[in-house]
């Protein structure tokens, strides 16, 4: 598990099905165990869910509320 990982859960949408354009990590228990049951998308996708479930799985989901709202750097 690395920052930039947890900050693209907040960050980056579910690009197909249902949950289509909903966050990852507002993606719902239910949905991210199917995955984890039925096996995980190959790629950046499947390491996301894979870490957002595990988070899900272990009650954790709180530790993404400050990336929430972490202002972003635009120094330069």
């Amino acid at each position: 598990m690395n920052p930039e990982d947890l900050q693209a859960l907040v960050d980056q949408s579910m690009p197909y099905g249902k949950y289509k354009g909903r966050r990852l990590a507002d993606l719902p228990g239910h949905y991210l165990a199917w995955f984890a049951r039925e096996g995980f998308p190959a790629g950046r996708l499947g390491h996301l869910l894979a870490l957002m479930h595990e988070l899900d799985h272990n009650d954790l989901r709180a530790l993404l509320g400050p990336l929430r709202s972490a202002p972003q750097d635009h120094t330069g």
